[in-house]
């Protein structure tokens, strides 16, 4: 086993996949896919609001011909867990053999989890994350083929090219199920320019501004090994690329494809870090996924880039003061002065993300997200169940405490 302390000693993985990218990728690329997978009946997932708003449906649908076995429009924000139920049955029902996902994370999401629904039999509890009492989380394996899968992306999501996935399930105590299976990666991936387009800037700039914050706080931390370095190098200069150009130019696709590019390498990062990518408990500037995740799972109101906006600086704040060398580089991404105590640049670096924040309109308190402070021990209880949080290796009253002193004090 790699020694994950060591920079020089470590394993990688990849996955066969084919992207896409170009003015009317639909039209000129995605028939190709079907047929190069023996597709016959090929079924599109998608939201309500794309199918009424954009006509991706429908490009579909002209693109494919007689490949085109319909459409499930039904999908809410979060993957609601009876939506994607209706829309298994309703792609059993068309008896399709390739699945098409149109529109943004929860899409790509729900898709994943249709296609386990459609190939694996038994209890759809039964085959989602367990977190037995005392013991790790693990996900059951789910053996049985799965159907190819093209993802036509929307939004710059790391979900894009994952294998794990999760519905709302509100009918559970723990609010959410989640799945695990790596066949149900997708077998390619469309960045279509004129569907990325369609997506609405308000919903575009939060993943610019996140991206552009995330990645100057990601400047704190250790690189994994060579191939990790790189991976997190270019995804920085990509999203202050993505952000600068944004201010100038808002319009334009280049600075979004600077977004989705980032979100890819985001997933490769992970792939190439391996487990080492997971295993850096307390690292400086963490944000809580937990606790992010469980507030705009629980809340549909609440968009998944403002759940992290508003905790953000308040976690900064609660971290550990990280060493000279790294404070300083966060600030320098963030173009602020490396003068002072590095107490001094990290109450900075937390004011300068508020400023950041509120100039587009986001939130940085969670009081402005509309939550009753009376929901903090059941959104801590959520986060509980969120297997990027907690694979079951933390100790739970000390996590629902931390998870409360966040809420707290991000209120």
């Amino acid at each position: 086993m790699p020694d994950f302390s060591n920079f020089y000693d470590w394993s990688t993985r990849s996955y066969e996949y084919r992207l896409h990218v170009g003015s009317e990728a639909i039209e000129n690329r995605l028939k190709e896919e079907v047929i190069r997978n023996n597709a016959k009946r090929a079924f599109v997932i998608c939201s309500p609001s794309i199918k009424s708003k954009t006509d991706g449906v429908e490009r579909i649908q002209k693109t494919l011909g007689p490949l085109f076995a319909g459409y499930f429009d039904g999908i809410h924000i979060e993957a609601p867990y009876p939506d994607v139920v209706k829309a298994t049955e309703a792609a059993r029902a068309a008896g399709t053999d390739l699945l098409i996902s149109l529109g943004a994370g929860t899409i790509v999401v729900a898709t994943r989890v249709i296609n386990i629904y459609l190939c694996e039999t038994g209890d759809h509890e039964a085959m989602a994350t367990q977190y037995p009492e005392g013991k790790p989380a693990f996900s059951p394996r789910l053996n049985a083929p799965k159907l190819p899968t093209v993802c036509i992306v929307t939004t710059p999501t790391s979900a894009m090219n994952r294998a794990g996935q999760g519905v709302a399930s509100p009918h559970l105590d723990h609010n959410r199920l989640e799945y695990f299976d790596p066949k149900t990666r997708p077998v390619a991936l469309i960045w279509d320019h004129e569907a990325i387009m369609a997506t609405p800037f308000s919903m575009m700039r939060g993943f610019c501004v996140n991206g552009y914050i995330g990645s100057a706080l990601g400047a704190a931390r250790t690189p994994e090994n060579p191939l990790a370095e790189g991976d997190r190098s270019h995804i920085n200069f990509l999203h202050r690329r993505a952000y600068h150009r944004m201010m100038e130019s808002p319009d334009t696709i280049d600075w979004r494809l600077d977004l989705f590019t980032a979100a890819f390498l985001q997933n490769r990062l992970s792939d190439d870090a391996q487990r080492g990518a997971h295993m850096h408990e307390g690292e400086t500037f963490d944000g809580d996924y937990g606790v992010d995740t469980a507030l705009h799972i629980r809340y549909p109101h609440v968009w998944q880039q403002d759940s992290g906006s508003a905790l953000r600086s308040t976690l900064i704040r609660r971290s550990r003061t990280p060493s000279t060398q790294a404070i300083e580089a966060v600030a320098t991404q963030l173009g602020l002065s490396t003068g002072g105590s590095p107490q001094a640049i990290q109450a900075a670096i937390a004011d300068e993300i508020d400023r950041i924040y509120e100039q587009h309109g986001m939130p940085t308190r969670v009081r402005q997200l509309n939550v009753s402070k009376e929901d903090f021990e059941a959104i801590a209880r959520d986060s509980l169940k969120i297997f990027n949080s907690n694979a079951g290796l933390r100790d739970e009253d000390a996590h629902m405490k931390g998870a409360i002193a966040l809420l707290e004090a991000a209120y």
